[in-house]
C-alpha cells in the first residue's frame, strides 16, 4: 500500500524521508519485521517500541512510525512522528490490510462478566442459522469452523486485524468479538467499523490496570462512544451503569432486562441442574443454561440477534439447541449423587451470580461447597471480598490457588483470608495445592450437595513463578468423581 493513502488523515506530526514508497506490512514487534513493512514503535507498560527501532530497520523496516524521532536516521527510510502512536496503531493497521470489519458485519461485546459466554452463543447461533462467522474471544478464536489459539481477551491490533483479514477472506458474514476494557484503553480497537455493541453488567475488575472503578467504567464507556450512528447499541436496564454506558452513543439504543419495562425482556419460570424454561420476548422456551446471569446472558443473545435483522423464532430454536460455553457453569455429576459446577468466576459478584444461582436450584437439599482462590499480580483488593461472599452464600469453603504467578500462593491466601472475621474463618479451609483443595471437596460432599469450583474455567493451565503448568479443573473432578477423563 502507498505510505501517503496509509497516513491520510492521521494528522502526523511531522514527515522525514521519502512518502511514496509501497508498503507490504505492518508490525509492532520489530522481530516480526519483514522487508517493506513499517514499524510502530508504541510505548508500553514494560518495554518502549522505539528502544528496537534499529532491530527493525535490520530486519528491513522501511517506515518508521514513531512518536520521537531517533538520533540518527537511515538514508531511504521514511519516518512518520505522531502526538502517541497508541492512537494511530489500530487505524494504521486496519488500513493497511483492506479495513476488514467493513467486509462483515462485526459486533462487540463487552462488560465484567458475561462477554465470552455472549460472544460465543452469538457465533453459534449464527453458524446455527447457516452464515459462515467469525469469533474473538477469551477460549479461543475461530475462522467459522477453524479454531485459532488465543492468549488474551481481544488482541493487539495487529494480531486481531489480521485475524479480521483472515474472517473475510474465508467468506465470514458476521464476526463477534469480545472487548476488553484494556483493548479500549490501549486502543486496540480503534479503526474497526462495529455494526453494533452488547453490555453486560459493571463490577469491580482490572482495577490494577485501571487505577479506579470509574476509569475502568470510562474505558467500556469508549466503546460505545465510538459506535457509528447506524450501528445498534444493546445494553442491561438491569445494571446501574447500563444507561451511563450509552448515553453519548450516536447508535440506535436497544435495551435487555429481567425486572423491567425494556425493549426485549426475559423472566424465568422454572430451573433445575439441567436448564431453565423461560418466557422470553412473550413466548416461553427451554434452554440448558441455569441462573439468573445466564437468563440475562441469553436476553442480551437475543436481543442482538434481533437488532441484525434475524427472525423471532429462529433465533429462540437456535438457543433452545445452545449449550453451555467451555468453563461457563459446566456441570459434571458423579455416580454418587454429588454435583460439581466449573465456572470462570473470578470476582467478587461473579461468584454471588453462580452460588445464588446454585442455592436457589438447591433449596437447602444439600450443601454448596466452594472451591476458590484468586490470581497473583492482579487487583489485590478484591481478594478479601471474594472470600467473604464464598462465605456468605456458600455452607463450606476451601480457600486455594488460583494463578499465583509471580506471588507466594500463601500470601494470597492470607490476603483473602483478612477479609474474614474469625467466626467466618472457623468455616473455611486453606489448601495450597488446588489438586488437593479440589479432591478434599469431593471426598467430604454427600449426596445431594453441590461443589462449585471457581475461577480457571476454561483454562488448562496454572502459572506458577511464571512457568504455566498443565492444571485443568474438569480432569481433576472427573479423576475424584471416577469419571472417564476426556
Amino acid at each position: 500500500m502507498d505510505l501517503r493513502l496509509l497516513i491520510e488523515h492521521t494528522n502526523p506530526t511531522q514527515v522525514v524521508g521519502p512518502d511514496d514508497i509501497d508498503l507490504t506490512g505492518i508490525e509492532i514487534d520489530s522481530r516480526r519485521i519483514q522487508a517493506g513493512n513499517i514499524f510502530v514503535a508504541l510505548r508500553g507498560t514494560q518495554t518502549d517500541g522505539h528502544d528496537y527501532i534499529p532491530k527493525a530497520l535490520e530486519n528491513g523496516a522501511i517506515a518508521i512510525a514513531c512518536e520521537e524521532l531517533p538520533a540518527e536516521m537511515q538514508e531511504g527510510v521514511t519516518y512518520i512522528r505522531y502526538a502517541n502512536t497508541n492512537d494511530v496503531v489500530g487505524l494504521l493497521a486496519t488500513r493497511l490490510m483492506g479495513n476488514p470489519s467493513h467486509r462483515m458485519k462485526l459486533v462487540g461485546v463487552t462488560g465484567t462478566n458475561g462477554k465470552t459466554t455472549i460472544a460465543t452463543l452469538l457465533y453459534n447461533v449464527f453458524r446455527r442459522l447457516g452464515y459462515r462467522v467469525g469469533l474473538c474471544s477469551t477460549v479461543c478464536n475461530y475462522i467459522d469452523d477453524e479454531p485459532v489459539t488465543t492468549e488474551v481477551t481481544t488482541p493487539d491490533p495487529i494480531t486481531l486485524n489480521r485475524l479480521l483479514q483472515r474472517m473475510a477472506e474465508a467468506g465470514c458474514e458476521y464476526a463477534f468479538m469480545e472487548v476488553s476494557s484494556h483493548s479500549v484503553a490501549q486502543k486496540r480497537i480503534g479503526g474497526l467499523r462495529f455494526t453494533g455493541g452488547v453490555f453486560t453488567n459493571l463490577t469491580r475488575d482490572h482495577l490494577d490496570y485501571h487505577g479506579t472503578f470509574e476509569a475502568y467504567r470510562d474505558a467500556k464507556k469508549g466503546f460505545f462512544d465510538m459506535l457509528p450512528q447506524q450501528a445498534f447499541a444493546v445494553t442491561n436496564a438491569d445494571d446501574r451503569n447500563g444507561m451511563f454506558l450509552v448515553q453519548n452513543t450516536e447508535a440506535r439504543v436497544l435495551t435487555y432486562s429481567l425486572r423491567q419495562e425494556a425493549d426485549y425482556k426475559a423472566k424465568i419460570l422454572e430451573e433445575s441442574f439441567e436448564g431453565m424454561h423461560l418466557e422470553m420476548d412473550a413466548q416461553e422456551v427451554y434452554v440448558q443454561f441455569v441462573g439468573r446471569f445466564n437468563a440475562s446472558n441469553l436476553l442480551a443473545v437475543y436481543a442482538a440477534a434481533m437488532a441484525l435483522g434475524r427472525k423471532k423464532e429462529e433465533v429462540l430454536v437456535a438457543l433452545s439447541a445452545m449449550k453451555p460455553v467451555n468453563g461457563r457453569f459446566e456441570t459434571i455429576r458423579s455416580n454418587n449423587g454429588v454435583t460439581a459446577i466449573v465456572d470462570y468466576a473470578h470476582t467478587p459478584d461473579a461468584l454471588v451470580n453462580v452460588l445464588q444461582t446454585i442455592n436457589e436450584v438447591l433449596k437447602g437439599r444439600g450443601q454448596c461447597w466452594t472451591v476458590c482462590g484468586a490470581g497473583g499480580n492482579r487487583d489485590k483488593g478484591k481478594r478479601p471480598l471474594m472470600a467473604l461472599e464464598a462465605v456468605r452464600n456458600s455452607d463450606r469453603v476451601i480457600i486455594t490457588s488460583d494463578n499465583p504467578r509471580f506471588e507466594d500462593p500463601q500470601e494470597i491466601i492470607n490476603d483473602m483470608l483478612a477479609g474474614l472475621t474469625d467466626e467466618q474463618r472457623r468455616q473455611v479451609l486453606s489448601i495450597v495445592d488446588r489438586r488437593e483443595a479440589i479432591r478434599t471437596a469431593c471426598m467430604l460432599a454427600q449426596k445431594g450437595d453441590v461443589i462449585l469450583v471457581a475461577g480457571k474455567g476454561h483454562e488448562d493451565y496454572q502459572i506458577i513463578q511464571g512457568v504455566k503448568h498443565h492444571f485443568d479443573d474438569h480432569e481433576i473432578i472427573r479423576e475424584c468423581f471416577g469419571l472417564t477423563t476426556h
